[in-house]
């Protein structure tokens, strides 16, 4: 089916290309929303577009929530069905769609890195606020290399020695991104659980808190404890980061781990839940200040 009507252009296309920033999960992400808004305004079906491209609804589907890589020759057929045939136009969805296949530097850990897990690496690269609470373990971006080695070993209990060393890599690589010029605010809640269970050893958790009181003093960071005086907490016991981003076509995402995979919200209601859920979470924990005294506490008391 042909498109009825041609939709305005979007300038934010060429400013993606001109400033990119974040890496290919954001930029499959910013196409995906581009070509799903020309496809409504065309007031084209998901089935149709699938048809264009020799692919099914579902492959439309996960294309415009920017899932998976684009081929340009897709794209190309796509802008045809939705009446895009200004050349610079063309050209800079083209352009955009080679950008998003590019690889990000994480890809060099594919022998350790799921694709679920990809996607969240992604959109934490290109994250302006990172908002996290964490019930059984310190945040991973805050972790030292020997607590997120115990961390690694109790979830890959079968794994060699050479992939436990891959996967802190990946996590000490990761936490880079939090000491470059355009860092992102890191907002973490802790749970005491986590602060007080020894992992490594007691030296290998007094480094480890150690190591939390210096990340606090950042300007970037804000640190919270949620300690067992507050009794039962707004966030049903379960890990949750929503990650914030700087680019208008980006909506704010939950990210939900579990065992072997992971949940992305982006949904407007959900979204709005767990931001409530985060919101009464920082409220009911001790106040930045008082957490830092908190964590002082605890290593006078690691023995």
């Amino acid at each position: 089916m042909p498109a009825m009507m041609r939709p305005s252009s979007e300038p934010s296309i060429r400013r993606y290309l001109e400033h990119p920033r974040g890496g290919p999960t954001v930029l499959r992400i910013v196409l995906g929303t581009q070509l799903r808004r020309l496809r409504e305004q065309c007031k084209v079906s998901r089935e149709e577009a699938g048809e264009a491209i020799r692919g099914s609804h579902a492959k439309i589907s996960r294309l415009e929530l920017g899932r998976v890589s684009f081929k340009e020759r897709d794209v190309a057929d796509l802008l045809t069905l939705y009446g895009v045939v200004d050349d610079q136009e063309r050209a800079d969805y083209l352009a955009l769609a080679r950008q998003a296949s590019t690889p990000g530097w994480w890809n060099q850990y594919g022998d350790v890195l799921p694709n679920w897990f990809e996607t969240h690496i992604g959109l934490e690269e290109a994250a302006s606020m990172i908002r996290t609470y964490e019930v059984q373990f310190v945040p991973g971006l805050l972790q030292t290399e020997h607590y997120a080695r115990s961390v690694i070993r109790l979830g890959y209990p079968h794994a060699s020695v050479r992939e436990i060393d891959r996967r802190v890599e990946l996590r000490m690589a990761r936490q880079r991104r939090l000491t470059t010029p355009d860092a992102p605010r890191l907002w973490a809640v802790v749970d005491e659980a986590a602060l007080r269970r020894p992992l490594g050893g007691a030296d290998a958790m007094r480094a480890q808190l150690e190591h939390l009181l210096k990340a606090a003093e950042l300007p970037n960071i804000t640190l919270q404890v949620a300690p067992f005086s507050v009794g039962g907490l707004a966030a049903a016991g379960g890990p949750i980061t929503i990650l914030r981003f700087q680019e208008p076509d980006l909506p704010d995402i939950v990210y939900l781990e579990q065992l072997t995979s992971a949940l992305y919200l982006d949904k407007l209601d959900e979204v709005d839940n767990y931001l409530s859920v985060m919101d009464r979470l920082c409220a009911e924990a001790e106040p930045p200040r008082d957490s830092v005294k908190f964590i002082k506490e605890l290593v006078q008391q690691v023995g």
